[in-house]
Parts: structure tokens; sequence; C-alpha cells
């Protein structure tokens, strides 16, 4: 097993010569051969162990378990408890997600503090198939199939190609001795009764399983990877990006086929997870949304638009001093005096500051809202109807700022000027103001 991880190592990690590695160490079979494995490849390690105190004494037992070996054999070594239940229960998490979500937490504030270059962790052939399993048994698609990734990142799962008897024995042979974790005979947990009933059935079946398993997800893997580059492929054809905005091409999106496919795998790193209305959004009227907990899905017009959830107040306003000569929040303007205009435009106006109420205040715009546009004589319009006839979009409409003067707009900024405070051949202030980039 050893000149086997050794050429494992030299041909899908040798990034990791040289490199300071730590190791998630908990104490049974598995890590404790990753230890031994990687201690007689003479590698740079330390060892992380996590006390979850879950099973009593059992846990602080392991933990002295583990902190002596790490001391006997001169290896650096970092632990930490965690009241597991209690973050689980506070979170509504079940305990095996809320334990990964705390260690993993916990290793990258390690690889932070103390340097390290990756985590190392001991999940192996046996680990993968009873993954494998359990996001069958829940519903999944490729992405749950093709299993535990040997790289995540900064994580590297070294003993993968590994099988738990191959484990067995060569702890057996090297004489490595291990704590084990009581909890793994209890039925409680789905991965146990997959581990302890399901599993011995397959290969009973075919002692061979096992191997035929590690091909199968082979080739779905090789599927994903020609799926990912088909949907990037196509991805280029239906989208486009705008600052944080994406927007797909309903037209040409139902030109796909089976275009809901497509959806999935550009929408689903977005968190959304409520597919049936996503797709249904396609033909759905304009202004209809679909939320994940960072972002929305928006139908608008002949696009479906991606963007962050705005958690900016929308009623809040931000007042402008007449000493101000620029602000950079929320948006970036300039304001400087000058002696003539020029030519005024969507980025760029000149107001008489004798017409202008200080202090001036930007906000977002209201039902109700009214200015008369540049050029229109004594005629006030309705901001719905001119977003309207400029056929802004809903996201447009939210991201737009009016500067005021009072109750009164003098800018729609980025669009429109209000006549009410242009300068006239009379006017002795002329007051630039500009969007800057």
């Amino acid at each position: 097993m050893f000149e086997k991880f050794q050429d494992h190592l030299a041909h899908t990690f040798p990034f990791l010569k040289d490199k300071k590695l730590l190791l998630a160490v908990s104490g049974g079979i598995d890590s404790m051969v990753m230890v031994h494995l990687f201690q007689k490849s003479q590698s740079k390690i330390a060892i992380a162990h996590c006390n979850f105190q879950l099973r009593g004494i059992e846990s602080f037992d392991d933990e002295n378990y583990v902190v002596t070996y790490a001391d006997s054999n001169k290896i650096s070594i970092h632990t930490t408890k965690f009241d597991t239940q209690t973050f689980a229960d506070d979170y509504q998490l079940s305990i095996q997600v809320a334990a990964r979500e705390l260690r993993y937490h916990w290793f990258y504030e390690l690889l932070e503090t103390e340097k390290y270059d990756y985590i190392l962790t001991a999940h192996h052939a046996d680990d993968n198939l009873e993954t494998f399993l359990i996001n069958l048994s829940r519903g999944t698609g490729l992405d749950g199939l093709t299993g535990i990734p040997s790289q995540n990142d900064q994580v590297i799962r070294p003993l993968l190609i590994f099988n738990r008897t191959e484990i067995e024995q060569y702890a057996i042979s090297n004489k490595i001795t291990w704590r084990e974790d009581s909890s793994n005979a209890s039925d409680k947990y789905l991965r146990n009764k997959i581990r302890h009933d399901l599993v011995p059935l397959f290969k009973a079946l075919n002692p061979n399983f096992l191997s035929s398993f590690q091909k199968t997800q082979s080739y779905l893997h090789e599927s994903k990877v020609m799926a990912d580059d088909a949907a990037i492929m196509v991805y280029q054809q239906v989208a486009s990006e705008h600052e944080n905005e994406i927007h797909f091409d309903i037209k040409k999106l139902k030109q796909l086929p089976n275009y809901t496919s497509y959806l999935y795998q550009w929408l689903k790193e977005f968190g959304f997870s409520a597919w049936d209305d996503i797709y249904e959004l396609t033909n759905s009227q304009s202004g209809k949304q679909v939320f994940s907990s960072q972002f929305r899905l928006l139908k608008d017009r002949d696009f479906l638009i991606v963007v962050p959830i705005n958690i900016e107040n929308e009623t809040q306003e931000f007042t402008i001093d007449k000493s101000q000569k620029e602000v950079n929040f929320p948006i970036k303007l300039s304001f400087c005096k000058v002696a003539d205009t020029t030519h005024v435009s969507n980025s760029v106006i000149f107001v008489d500051e004798e017409k202008l109420q200080f202090p001036l205040t930007l906000r977002k715009w209201k039902t109700g809202d009214v200015f008369q546009p540049f050029g229109m004589q004594g005629q006030l319009k309705k901001l719905s109807k001119f977003f309207k006839d400029e056929k802004l979009s809903l996201i447009a409409k939210e991201n737009t700022w009016l500067l005021c003067s009072e109750n009164q707009i003098v800018w729609i900024v980025g669009y429109r000027q209000d006549e009410r405070f242009k300068t006239e051949h009379t006017t002795k202030k002329i007051l630039k103001i500009a969007v800057t980039p």
C-alpha cells in the first residue's frame, strides 16, 4: 500500500512535495493510517484534532490518544473543542452537518493563521461509495453521483483510491493502533445503515463491486466534465453579463433542447432550489421573481436576470452639504462651480445653484414621484411613466438614484435633468454635477 500511495502522490498530487500539510486526525483507523503514510514519506505534517463532545468521556479519550501520539512522534498538533449539539440546535442543522461546518471553518482558520498549505482528510473508497448511495437515495444530479472530490480548493483526500480492507490490512501489518468510534456501530445515522446493511448486499452479489463502482463513477465524472464544458459553450451564446447582473435571453434559451438542464447547471451555484418555479419563469409575466438566500432570478420582458439581493435600506436618504465637492456613496458624484455650460448629457448636468435648497438629498424613487423633464415647459411627468417610456427593467429602476432639492427632483441620475433647475442667461452661479467613474 505504501508504494501505491507514493505513486498516487507523485502522479496526482505532485504539488504537495515540501508543502506544509495539516492532517485532520480523529484517532480512527483511517486517519491514523494516513498519518503513518505521510510520516513514512517524510512529509512536513501537523495534526488537527476536533473534540465534538458528542460521546462523553470517549471524545476526551480520543483527544488524549491523538495528543499523546503527536507528542511521542514529535508532530505539531492543534486541538479544539466544539459544543456541537448546541450549534446544531441553534442553527437547526443535523449533527453531521453541524460537525462538518465547525471543523472546516476551524481548518481554514488554521490554514490562515498557521500558514499551512493544504488540509488533508482520510476519506477512502468505501466512504465515496456510501456518499454516492446517500445522494442517490435522496435524489441528486450528476454532482451528487460523482462522489467525494479528491481535491476541493485546499482540501486534499489522498486515500480515495484505497478501500477499507486495504487500510485495515496496512494498519495491522504496520502495528498501527487506533481508536474505535462507538457511534459507528449505531444505525441511528443513514450512513451507518448503508454501511452495515446495504453495501454488504452489493458486495455479496458481486465481490468486485467496489472496483466496478469506481469505474462507473469515473465514467460519471467524465460525463460531468463533458456536461460542464457544454454548459460553458452554450452559456456564451445565451447569457450576457452586465456589472453585477447576468441576463439570459429567453428566446435563445427556449431554442435549446432540454433547456431546463442548462438553467440548473448555470443557476445552482447561486443557491436556488425552487427549480419548478424557476422553469415556469420562462413563461411567466414580466416582474415575476424567484429567490435564493443571496440572489434573485427575475423575469423581465425577454430576459431572465440574476442579480444579488439588495439588502440596502431602500428608504434611506443621503444628504449632500453645500460645501461638498464630491460624493462617494451610494454613488459617485462630483460638484464644481463653472463659468459657463457645455453640452448636457446623461452623466453631466448644469444647474442654477441659487435655485437649490441645501442640503440636497440622494434617494431611491417612490410611487407618485413626478418631475419636469429637461426641455418640457410646465409639464410634470410621473417617474413610473418615464421609466416605462425609457424601457427600464425592474432592476434598473430599483438601482436608479434621484438627486433632490427639498421635495423636488433635480436629476434622475444618469437619465434626465429636471427643467426647473436648468441654467438661464440670468444665472449667476452655475453648478456642474457629474457622475464620476
